[in-house]
């Protein structure tokens, strides 16, 4: 325990260091971390990969979804605090001297701090971009020079992202450096392991489905097992209210509850996209591609608009889930069969 608060305190030390020493940063990481949040994968990356590459972009799924059941496994097991609570809560102070750090309206996640499931999302999916954007500029041809400047430029642009997903995460108090740290590496060995699992590319729905519940059953499990031992892993959401500086800033979707079902959802809904029983579509020239890849972000921005009610929390749940699988549904079935319908159309119609 007394490791624990030094390396507790070191952290708090450190968001007052970046936010006494950038007191106008706030913009900057407030994007930083909007960057890294994995929504992104689902509502942009998803969709722009599904129509260059779509090998890549079910990677890119796979990635995030085992990545944050990981992310959610560590946090509940470890019991990772946060700053933003621990400076008020820990009484490793005395009350004179409790170092004074500010809160941002992302501040306040409810779900343990151990390790940072920002910088292992940021850290999994750019680590599956960067490989797979070299390995299409490699081919089948030896490195060249060109090839070479193109590696140091994306694995700069890789860490350079990471070191500001750690520092944003950092300054907004929501975690301590160890669990940046920790992330970005759990991250890493996450998209590593997809390399060498050629199963996700070929798994059937059945796999999926099956793959789904046992994400899942395992959650749900320890939840419970470690509710038997009397250990509440909600533990988090009451310091997260009576610590957090405005109401407002608890958000139920930062729940640990709330990521699980979102991206189980996001896993079902890949399945059945891929495995749809639509008629196959033509392999398109990249400019129809590009149309398709702008109408899904179009829709899928209006789709976001829309928010489950956040009472009662078990049709949150449910709606997110389904939500989550639509999203997925859109990109990869609805839209390129409506365009599908309207090439046809266009084609029936000319002379």
């Amino acid at each position: 325990a007394g490791a624990m608060d030094w390396l507790h305190d070191l952290g708090v030390r450190a968001a007052r260091y970046l936010q006494e020493t950038f007191p106008g940063a706030e913009g900057w990481f407030l994007l930083v971390s909007a960057l890294a949040d994995l929504r992104n994968v689902f509502f942009v990356l998803f969709p722009a990969w599904f129509y260059l590459r779509r090998p890549v972009a079910v990677r890119l799924v796979w990635v995030a979804v085992v990545g944050d059941w990981l992310n959610l496994v560590f946090k509940w097991i470890l019991f990772g605090q946060r700053p933003y609570w621990w400076v008020q809560d820990s009484g490793y102070y005395n009350n004179a001297t409790i170092p004074q750090i500010r809160q941002f309206p992302v501040t306040c996640e409810t779900g343990p701090g151990s390790p940072s499931g920002h910088a292992m999302g940021a850290a999994g999916v750019y680590y599956v971009m960067v490989t797979a954007l070299l390995t299409i500029a490699r081919g089948k041809k030896k490195p060249k020079l060109g090839y070479r400047c193109l590696q140091v430029l994306l694995w700069s642009a890789f860490w350079g992202l990471q070191v500001n997903v750690c520092l944003s995460r950092i300054y907004l108090a929501a975690h301590f450096p160890h669990q940046v740290v920790a992330g970005v590496f759990a991250g890493i060995a996450v998209a590593e392991a997809s390399r060498h699992t050629p199963g996700i590319f070929t798994a059937s729905l059945q796999r999926y489905l099956a793959v789904t519940l046992l994400l899942f059953s395992v959650a749900i499990g320890l939840y419970l097992a470690l509710r038997v031992l009397g250990v509440d892993l909600l533990w988090t959401l009451e310091k997260a209210q009576r610590w957090c500086q405005r109401p407002e800033w608890v958000h139920i979707d930062t729940t640990p509850f709330a990521s699980l079902l979102k991206n189980l959802g996001s896993l079902l809904g890949l399945g059945l996209a891929l495995h749809w029983p639509l008629p196959r579509m033509p392999v398109w020239p990249l400019p129809i591609r590009l149309a398709c890849v702008a109408i899904s972000l179009a829709l899928l921005h209006l789709f976001d608009l829309l928010r489950p009610p956040s009472k009662p929390e078990l049709l949150f749940y449910a709606l997110s889930f389904c939500k989550s699988a639509a999203v997925l549904l859109t990109t990869a079935v609805w839209v390129p069969y409506g365009v599908h319908r309207l090439l046809d159309w266009h084609k029936r119609k000319a002379p």
